[in-house]
């Protein structure tokens, strides 16, 4: 694996050596100093075009914990600022001498762009609306930890599918591993077009919860309100918020999951997020593991974790 810029690009196989690689390094992660010196004279490159906490630091932790050197571009205070191309800001940052670029950028297909520029290797960590692909892994991870597999999972995802390229990650390698995915939104927050998505499509939240084994909300892009794709906050939450009534809806073993950041209070109760059944700050935590992986299957030599 040189690049991952689609969880296309895996596949089923793909996802599982993930997912197994990644069992090895929760364990380095448990350590009471969780560092191995796999990759130890390698440098990794943070290029976030879009403001991150989660996903930046995570890379950034995964990547120290391997033993690999850190850079961490920030746009704001960068040429980008004078007028400096992509292309340029690229390739000077090449010129430096790295191995790999975590990108995130506002616009899809940059990670495709950059792969064809650059001799190091590309990690997409969120093109625009379009994938965001270590996400999506991370949350197979988290399943499985809980349930043993996917296959055969009923998983309803919530929300603002439009917008959200944490669906369309977890859309494929959820179906990849067997799962079934219906898609919960009102149809303003639904793609134009769904033609080649594996999934089912339903309006009613309260109709699908009892039949599902995993919800998972996505979070309700507040700046996208501009395009008035809604009446209001209060009226998305009422249809499509899992309230504290609503999660009585739930099977009892029904996992409850969220990428993050979360608006308590719009797409989940407070107190929902804090039930035992939600996995959320389980994701972030498993999220420096798996981007260890990612990290270790890219660049490391295959030999011993350490």
């Amino acid at each position: 694996m040189r690049h991952l810029l689609s969880i296309a690009d895996l596949g089923a196989d793909g996802i599982e050596e993930v997912l197994r690689v990644t069992d090895s390094f929760v364990e380095v992660s448990e350590r009471a100093i969780p560092k191995v010196p796999t990759l130890r004279g390698k440098t990794v490159v943070s290029l976030f075009y879009e403001e991150s906490t989660r996903t930046r630091l995570s890379f950034e932790t995964a990547a120290r914990r391997l033993s690999a050197d850190v850079m961490n571009f920030s746009v704001g205070t960068s040429s980008v600022k004078k007028g400096e191309s992509l292309k340029d800001t690229v390739e000077t940052i090449e010129a430096m001498g790295i191995d790999a670029i975590v990108v995130r950028h506002g616009s899809a297909g940059v990670p495709w762009q950059l792969a064809d520029w650059v001799d190091a290797s590309v990690i997409n960590a969120g093109d625009g609306w379009h994938e965001h692909p270590t996400q999506a892994l991370l949350d197979c991870y988290t399943i499985r930890q809980r349930r043993g597999s996917l296959d055969g999972l009923r998983i309803a995802i919530v929300g603002d599918i439009k917008h959200s390229r944490v669906a369309r990650s977890d859309v494929l390698a959820f179906t990849a591993l067997g799962a079934e995915v219906t898609l919960v939104a009102p149809p303003t927050l639904l793609p134009p077009s769904l033609e080649g998505w594996p999934v089912e499509v339903s309006h009613d939240f309260d109709g699908v919860l009892p039949k599902v084994d995993v919800v998972y909300l996505l979070r309700m892009q507040k700046e996208r309100q501009t395009e008035a794709l809604l009446p209001s906050l209060r009226e998305y939450t009422s249809g499509y918020g899992l309230t504290r009534q609503r999660a009585r809806l739930l099977q009892d073993d029904a996992l409850v999951m969220h990428p993050g950041p979360m608006n308590r209070g719009v797409e989940i109760a407070a107190e929902v997020a804090d039930l035992p059944s939600a996995l959320i700050t389980k994701q972030v935590a498993n999220g420096v593991a798996v981007r260890m992986a990612i990290l270790f299957l890219i660049l490391g030599s295959g030999g011993d974790l350490g």
